[in-house]
């Protein structure tokens, strides 16, 4: 078994705590690794070096920093088959999907390389008599970031990326159930030229993210996982005089009309349903077709699809469609919520609570779920299952499916299906979610776009990546300036009208 460590200084660093979590992996269930978890010294003291680092690196021209994300994105795609396995091996996805994974990440730090441009300030000329003005993009210091368990390589990247990128120090606290991918991309990072301390992998739990979020010298926090803890990170860290970026949960809907292509709806819900065993923030986890005969049409559809999704542990070849879920404890809660689905009347039209995978029985799979006649009440539907379970809810016209859409109170990502453009600009204008896909089921946005929610899925006004990342990770500094042309004479004592 191995024993994990932290990230200090640009080395592996033993924790001091005594305290210690279990990595487990979740296709076999078995404890692969022991992670520590810091104590809020350790944290302080990681941050301390953080903030000497920073100054160095900050004085660092932006060409030189996106020297160093170009030499970490040649690194990450070398090692893009073992970063691959890491996330495999800790999360339980594919192999596929776990390139997936390094590779969306992979592609904010190559928006990153462009960052003197983004970092670029404004100027005017004569804005006065005599008078320029000029803005500048400063990094902050130190930063933090929060990120999940879904997403071991992509969520840490999309942090450490723009934050680095614009000159500051980051403290990086992943998940303790899959930390080692992280560490792995540290030691990425030291090899592409950052220097010590300026990112600091500190493992831990709720401690060190109180210590975080009370934590003076640290400037601003990004936080991706539950919104119960998004809206908790985001009050306490603005709180304590923090810029904040939190993201919480989702309940993802696709609106399928009478005139979409069934078929390759059909095919866009298994995938987005049910890819990566839900555990998605992104995941259509509802689907919302118009009209009864609609319903009926791709339930058909539906159904033979699921029943053919092969389930197994990633070492078992790239067929495999999706793996295992987190835990025995996410099992038990994605159990629990399909049983509560038929227990409150919906009707189950394919039961995933019994799946068995020989040889792996200890491991933590799930089996795909499939509801019809779903309702707004119940319980599979006002939670985030975060598991391989799609629930259908009818609706009778377009403007009843749009209204389901608008009264959730998630508003991470939605979708619509259909072969009618004034429909599709239509639901676009007036869904208020965050990300919409037309004819589209996961609309996550290019790199160079940006990315987040709406609603409760959301606390702060700023996205991940793209230039809201570049504006979120520095401050803005105006310099207004004159030079004197001529000897005068005398103070001003009031504001000079315009000529």
């Amino acid at each position: 078994m191995q024993e994990l460590s932290h990230w200090i200084d640009g080395k592996h660093v033993k924790g001091t705590s005594g305290r210690f979590t279990d990595v487990m992996n979740p296709a076999t269930g078995e404890v692969q690794g022991r992670v520590p978890l810091a104590t809020v010294a350790e944290l302080e003291a990681a941050i301390a070096s953080a903030a000497k680092a920073q100054e160095g690196w900050a004085a660092t021209n932006p060409q030189r920093r996106a020297r160093v994300m170009m030499a970490f994105g040649d690194l990450i795609n070398k090692h893009m088959d073992e970063l691959a396995e890491i996330v495999s091996r800790e999360h339980g996805k594919t192999l596929p999907d776990g390139r997936g994974d390094v590779q969306r990440g992979l592609e904010v730090i190559e928006v990153c390389m462009g960052a003197p441009h983004l970092l670029k300030g404004e100027f005017t000329t004569d804005g006065g008599p005599g008078i320029d003005l000029y803005s500048m993009r400063q990094p902050l210091g130190v930063v933090a970031g929060i990120t999940p368990f879904n997403f071991p390589a992509m969520i840490p990247l999309w942090k450490m990326g723009p934050a680095l990128a614009c000159g500051n120090a980051m403290i990086l606290k992943p998940s303790e159930r899959c930390p080692m991918t992280s560490l792995r991309l540290a030691e990425l990072l030291q090899e592409a030229g950052l220097p010590d301390g300026v990112l600091q992998v500190v493992n831990g739990d709720k401690e060190v993210v109180d210590g975080i979020l009370d934590n003076e010298t640290v400037q601003a926090v990004g936080f991706v996982g539950s919104t119960p803890i998004a809206q908790y990170i985001y009050g306490r860290a603005a709180t304590n005089g923090k810029r904040a970026q939190c993201f919480g949960g989702a309940k993802n809907h696709m609106i399928i009309m009478p005139d979409a292509d069934l078929d390759k709806a059909a095919d866009a819900l298994v995938g987005a349903g049910f890819g990566a065993a839900g555990e998605r923030c992104m995941a259509i986890s509802v689907a919302v077709p118009v009209g009864d005969k609609t319903a009926d049409a791709l339930i058909e559809r539906l159904v033979p699809r699921i029943e053919k999704l092969k389930v197994g542990p990633y070492t078992a070849g790239n067929d495999v469609d999706y793996g295992p879920v987190i835990t025995a404890q996410a099992k038990a809660r994605i159990n629990g919520l399909v049983s509560s689905g038929v227990e409150q009347g919906a009707t189950l039209v394919v039961d995933g609570r019994d799946f068995s995978l020989q040889g792996y029985e200890d491991g933590f799979f799930v089996g795909p779920s499939l509801f019809d006649n779903v309702t707004a009440e119940m319980d599979i539907y006002k939670e985030e299952i975060f598991g391989p379970v799609l629930s259908q809810v009818r609706a009778k016209t377009y403007d009843d499916a749009l209204k389901l859409v608008k009264d959730n109170p998630y508003g991470n990502g939605t979708a619509i299906y259909t072969a009618d453009g004034d429909t599709a600009r239509d639901f676009a204008t007036k869904v208020n979610v965050g990300m919409v896909g037309v004819n589209f089921p996961v609309p996550v946005p290019l790199s160079y776009h940006t990315f987040g929610g709406w609603k409760k899925s959301a606390f702060g006004d700023l996205n991940q990546y793209g230039p809201d990342a570049f504006k979120f990770y520095t401050r803005t500094k105006t310099v207004t300036q004159r030079w004197f042309s001529g000897i005068k004479e005398g103070g001003e004592f009031h504001f000079k009208e315009m000529d």
